[in-house]
């Protein structure tokens, strides 16, 4: 990520600014857009044991569902086709936006028309190109919150139960 999609949130809008916490559209729109312009997400996935996996990978939200490819042999990988479960976290702790989700296993075959090519046009990497091992897997958000700092907590749902909690979305 680039230091300045890393940067918290500054001056009197911000959730350490003189007018207190952001307001819920104005988180809203501030995920959208960390949504459309980071390059990666932390993606926390469990085995059957309870044994955790923390891993940065490249992702593209195509509006609705984040998108993410990665070996089918190696935890995360493993994970996601067992469980189709996932975490993932935008941002820092200053400025995060959460995503509770269910992955969907996808081989290159599979993939939908454009997906590939505008993952590859965000990221520069293009999975369809590296080791036969990648799999794509997209990630339908169950619950989305964002949030700032403690002054924040308080109504960082943006998304329950698969529907959004803002007007226009």
């Amino acid at each position: 990520m680039t230091a300045e999609a890393d940067a918290p949130p500054t001056g009197p809008t911000g959730p350490t600014g003189p007018t207190g916490p952001r307001s819920i559209e104005q988180r809203m729109r501030e995920a959208l857009e960390r949504l459309d312009r980071d390059i990666d997400v932390w993606v926390a996935t469990a085995d059957a044991t309870g044994e955790p996996t923390l891993v940065p990978l490249a992702f593209w939200w195509d509006g609705a569902t984040v998108w993410l490819a990665t070996r089918d042999t190696n935890p995360t990988g493993r994970n996601l086709i067992a469980s189709g479960r996932v975490c993932l976290s935008f941002g820092h702790t200053r400025d995060v936006v959460l995503m509770h989700g269910t992955a969907r296993a996808l081989s290159r075959e599979e993939l939908p028309p454009g997906v590939g090519d505008a993952f590859t046009a965000k990221d520069g990497w293009d999975p369809r190109e590296d080791h036969a091992s990648y799999v794509w897997f997209q990630v339908t958000p169950d619950r989305i919150q964002a949030w700032g700092t403690v002054a924040e907590m308080r109504d960082r749902d943006l998304m329950r139960d698969g529907k959004w909690l803002v007007r226009g979305n």
